[in-house]
């Protein structure tokens, strides 16, 4: 095992600058030029920082607690833990991951993560909505994922819900639909007034007159349906923007038993990239991608950022589909998502 000592021996310098430099201690105290001369011979040598070594020394244990209301049990956690994680894992840290089902449960799982001396914590719930960070964490740095304080004092990250619905609706204008829908949530949640709000201005970008009539706001199964059709109907839409993909199944089924044909006849752009309908859906349906790995990623590197009280090195993040924002951005930063091209939009 390659030790600090055969470090400073190789490269010249004393044992209390190798430690600067591996420990992250080196800015305004160790020449830059040296500084790196440092952690490449490091690198060739294959040298590990010992972590439980360096926890007793700095007081720090470098891991990380992700606190989830039901994020671990839908169809999205996996790229909301798997951006923390590989954020986590590029600056050196761990992560642990707790799912939560209530205040009691919600606080025994802190504890927990207390006892194992977590430097800071995640609070993320499973759809972006106005959210409380239970007191016990009071003390500690804390950033909250797809969720928002009432106050917006906490660092934060979500979708950019307006843009999410402006992008689809413009996508839906540029394939030339006159008569554009919106089929949304008939329940009150943050997605949903940004979705709408982004509906109606990218209308009004445009140059049209929102028509409410147009706008149909749903929960699910066959009362969805039903209102769905009956929008078919009473309206006549040729385009649809879907508060999410499983909304827009109503749209397919709609379409099918009136002979029409999704991407030939109408235009259809949803929300999630969700898989089960991504890979059911015929044509497959145009969407706009939840940023989950994205979410995951920023989080980690921001809460990295206020533990260590500096911004980290970004140079190193990963190229991902939707932009990562600035670790200084406004709370709540907001990710600009990407639309996927698929099928479902009117080919001119």
């Amino acid at each position: 095992m390659t030790t600090m000592k055969e470090i400073a021996e190789q490269t010249g310098v004393s044992i209390s600058t190798v430690s600067l430099v591996l420990n992250g201690r080196d800015e305004g105290r160790v020449n830059p030029t040296l500084a790196s001369l440092v952690r490449n011979k490091a690198t060739e040598l294959g040298y590990k920082i010992n972590p439980l070594a360096r926890s007793l020394r700095t007081n720090k244990t470098r891991i990380l607690g992700f606190i989830s209301e039901e994020v671990a049990t839908t169809p999205y956690a996996g790229g909301i833990i798997l951006g923390a994680q590989d954020a986590a894992s590029a600056y050196g840290y761990m992560l642990f991951t707790v799912s939560t089902d209530g205040k009691a449960s919600e606080e025994n799982e802190i504890a927990t993560l207390k006892r194992y001396g977590v430097d800071g914590f995640f609070y993320s719930k499973m759809s972006n909505r106005i959210a409380q960070v239970p007191k016990s964490l009071d003390d500690y740095p804390v950033v909250m994922v797809d969720a928002t304080d009432h106050d917006n004092k906490i660092p934060s990250v979500e979708p950019d819900e307006f843009m999410i619905a402006y992008d689809a609706t413009n996508r839906l204008i540029k394939a030339g639909c006159e008569r554009i829908a919106y089929v949304g949530c008939s329940e009150s949640m943050i997605a949903q007034d940004g979705r709408l709000a982004g509906y109606q201005a990218a209308l009004h970008d445009a140059g049209r007159v929102f028509d409410p009539s147009l706008v149909c706001n749903v929960l699910n199964n066959g009362p969805a349906l039903r209102a769905v059709s009956k929008l078919f109907d009473d309206t006549h839409p040729d385009g649809f923007f879907c508060f999410n993909d499983a909304r827009a199944w109503y749209v397919y089924e709609c379409a099918a038993r009136r002979g029409l044909t999704v991407g030939k006849d109408i235009s259809v752009v949803g929300v999630d990239n969700h898989r089960v309908f991504a890979e059911t859906l015929e044509p497959q349906l145009t969407t706009v991608e939840l940023p989950h790995y994205e979410m995951g990623y920023w989080s980690a590197c921001k809460l990295i950022s206020m533990i260590e009280g500096k911004d980290v090195d970004t140079s190193v993040w990963p190229d991902t589909r939707a932009p990562l924002p600035p670790l200084n951005a406004p709370i709540p930063a907001k990710i600009h998502c990407a639309l996927l091209e698929k099928g479902s939009v009117v080919v001119h």
